[in-house]
This record gives structure tokens, C-alpha cells and sequence, in this order.
């Protein structure tokens, strides 16, 4: 099926724009803003936690989002970067957009923005907008040049129905990221209960020794003696390519692995470096950060540990330790530009341990849980997949919207 064609221009409801510049003294308060951070990290943002600026009134009028605005990064390092979108979905309050992000607003009785960020994810137009990266050694975009993309334009019914198809996985897919938010919830609060505020079960009646005021058969050990720390391959850029595993850095233990995260086949790499889904991981530099790796197996990363729990230690229990342990390392960084731990941080830093039986419990229940939510994270991946496989399909004509029906294949992806 063949459809029309006009630019960006031409389905314009204003001129795209550019985000705003503030000095440092407007930051830390007022709307918030959104940087190239959440613009990598997320296809739809609204409700994330932000940074804020404040803003004068007229900025308020002219330079606050809309729910349907596409926002795109001017610059990156790599050309993959450049032009990476996203959609703002659900604002929750004011929220504004930084000087490297170009806004564009589409009008809506005529186009639904939803369809458009859609094929900006499709080969089509991830092509379209590669054609207008320009740059050597930092990659971008222009509005200039964005205005002047042709873009398909089939009828708003059928734009609306594509969108109902496609949309019908992302919300899958964002019930699930909720689902894991409230499971991971439920498993810190666990650990708080049995061993910061020492209200695990069975403690009416277990005695305290007066030698470590801990309750009896339990005892302090650090960090370093509950687990083995393992830090990343130093990469190269030549190392940095499309195919192979996903090199996991700092950007993928925020965001998880996505369409610009580099790649390495690990053919020279040793073996130690390999991360399966399911291992813990730390990210001791910049932004300090522990996680359950969620994703597809991957290569691990300098400024990142790698996190093994000793014999006797549950994984659930030592992942829940380091993340407690990060209201203490936040006070112990170091570093004027990157804020850093250092390695001798983890012999200093000290955990209450249980004993063997309760240890066992603790790992039963919250291991669980820790279960659930890679299981959650694997169907996202699914759903993921499944859409990506329809998108080129949709976007070109190829099946009828009219006669599909998403219902039986969002069951087999979930």
C-alpha cells in the first residue's frame, strides 16, 4: 500500500524548537527538565524523576512540553546517538527541556504524533534521520534539517490504528517496568525490617549478645568479606562495535541495553568479563548504582564491579546489603568532576550478617521476588522483540490494519 508523503514541516503546529540555557544558579529547583539523559534512557518520558530549573514566566509558556511532543538529541558522540527520540507521554507536572534536545510538535488534528515517533524507531526512519547527522567528531542534528524529512502520511484512522496496535505492547511493556518498581520495593523493605531495624521473624525471643548488640549467632562482617568484586574490561574504541554482546556501562545499568549501546563478539575478551542475566552489579564511578542485570548476557565494563556473594551469602541478601550500603558510599565519594569510590571503601563499610537458618529463609522469600522480576524483565523483552519485528510491516503498508488483530500475538509474546 502506497501512502503520501509530506515533511515534518508541513504537519508542523509550530516550528520545532530548540531546549532552553540556564545558568547555574535557576538549577535545583522550580519545573522539571529534561536532559540527554532521559532522553537516552527512555522512549516515553513524563513521570521520571528529573533535575529542575526555574523558569520566568514567559519560558513557562514557551518552552514548557505537551504530552505528544517527539524530542530529539542534538548531538552525541557516536552517530548511532544523534537524533535518538523520544515521546513525552503523561506529564505529571511543568516540565521543560535542555538546550540539547529539539522539540517538535505536530498537529494533532491532522497527525498523531504517536504514529510519527513510531516510525522514527522503524528502519525507515531511523535511515531518514541518519541522513541529516552531520559532524566529526561530535555527531548532530538540525532543526533546519529535520523540518525537511518526507514522512509518510496515511489517513489519521489508519495512523490511530497503527498506533492502538503497536501502543498495545508499550503498555504491556510499562505495566510490567511498574510491577518490577513495586517488587523491588517489597524486597528492600524486607531486608530493612529483618536486619537494619532487626524485626525479622522469630525476634521476640532471640537474645542479644552484649558483645556485639546484635542478635545472638549473627556478626558484622564488611562488605569485601560477603562478596568477591570484579572490576570491567578496559575498552578501547576500537573494541566498540555493532555485533556481538552489549557492552554494559554505566548507561546501561541505568537505562538498560539499547539501540546505540555499543557491541563486542568477546572473542579477545576474557571470559571473567561476561555478565549472564540474573548477576549483581556496581557501579562505583560517576553514579553510584547496584542492580540485578535484567537484560540479554553481556561484557562487563571498566568503572563497573561485577558482584559474586561468597560461600554461606544468598545473592538476595548481598544485593540488598550494597544497595543499603549506598546511603554510606554517597558520604565516602570522592573526585571534584566524576565522583568515585575506592576500592578499600568496601573492607570499611559493614553489614549485619544473620545466621545460616535465617540466611536460607531470607533467600527463599526475597529470592522469589528477585525471580519475579527477571521473569518480568524477560517478557518485556519478548514484547520488545515482537514489536519491532511488526513495525517495519506497519510502517510501510504491508499489512492491512484493517484485518489485523494484535490480541493472539501480544499472548504468544507475553
Amino acid at each position: 500500500m502506497m501512502w503520501e508523503t509530506k515533511t515534518f514541516e508541513e504537519l508542523y503546529l509550530e516550528p520545532s524548537r530548540n531546549g532552553i540555557y540556564k545558568p547555574k544558579e535557576f538549577h535545583g529547583r522550580g519545573c522539571k527538565i529534561v536532559n540527554m539523559g532521559e532522553l537516552f534512557a527512555y522512549d516515553f518520558v513524563g513521570q521520571q524523576d528529573m533535575k529542575r530549573v526555574e523558569l520566568n514566566e514567559k519560558e513557562l509558556v514557551r518552552d514548557t512540553l505537551k504530552d505528544g511532543d517527539i524530542l530529539f538529541g542534538r548531538r552525541s558522540l557516536v552517530e548511532s546517538g544523534a537524533g535518538k527520540s523520544s515521546i513525552v507521554k503523561n506529564l505529571n507536572e511543568p516540565t521543560t527541556y535542555e538546550s540539547s534536545v529539539i522539540r517538535l510538535r505536530l498537529n494533532k488534528k491532522h497527525s498523531n504524533p504517536y504514529f510519527y515517533y513510531y516510525w522514527l524507531l522503524s528502519p525507515s526512519g531511523k535511515g531518514a534521520i541518519a541522513s541529516i547527522v552531520t559532524g566529526a567528531n561530535v555527531k548532530g542534528i538540525k532543526s533546519s534539517d529535520l523540518k525537511n524529512i518526507v514522512v509518510p502520511t496515511p489517513t489519521l484512522p489508519t495512523q490511530n490504528k497503527i498506533v492502538g496496535i503497536l501502543s498495545a505492547y508499550d503498555d504491556l511493556i510499562e505495566n510490567n517496568l511498574k510491577r518490577i518498581k513495586l517488587l523491588e520495593k517489597m524486597a528492600q523493605i524486607t531486608y530493612e525490617e529483618w536486619f537494619v531495624h532487626l524485626r525479622f521473624p522469630g525476634h521476640e525471643s532471640t537474645p542479644i549478645n552484649p558483645e556485639t548488640d546484635l542478635p545472638e549467632g549473627w556478626e558484622k562482617l564488611s562488605l569485601s568479606q560477603i562478596g568477591e568484586y570484579l572490576n570491567g574490561y578496559a575498552f578501547k574504541p576500537k573494541d566498540l562495535g555493532d555485533e556481538g554482546m552489549p557492552i554494559i556501562k554505566i548507561k546501561e545499568i541505568k537505562g538498560g541495553v539499547v539501540y546505540d549501546t555499543p557491541r563486542n563478539t568477546g572473542e579477545k575478551i576474557p571470559e571473567k568479563y561476561l555478565v549472564e542475566t540474573g548477576q549483581i552489579l556496581f557501579s562505583w564511578s560517576a553514579s553510584l548504582e547496584v542492580v540485578i542485570w535484567q537484560y540479554e548476557r553481556g561484557l562487563l565494563n571498566q568503572h563497573l564491579f561485577k558482584v559474586t556473594p561468597k560461600k554461606g551469602v544468598s545473592k538476595a541478601f548481598l544485593f540488598l546489603a550494597l544497595k543499603e550500603a549506598l546511603k554510606v558510599f554517597d558520604g565516602l565519594t570522592t573526585g571534584a568532576t566524576m565522583k568515585h569510590i575506592k576500592r578499600k571503601e568496601l573492607d570499611f563499610v559493614q553489614t549485619a550478617v544473620p545466621n545460616n537458618r535465617l540466611m536460607q529463609e531470607f533467600d527463599v522469600l526475597v529470592g522469589a521476588v528477585i525471580e519475579e522480576i527477571l521473569n518480568l524483565s524477560k517478557q518485556n523483552q519478548r514484547l520488545r522483540e515482537a514489536r519491532d519485528i511488526l513495525l517495519p510491516r506497519l510502517m510501510t503498508g504491508i499489512i492491512d490494519v484493517e484485518e489485523y488483530d494484535p490480541s493472539q500475538l501480544l499472548k504468544e509474546a507475553a
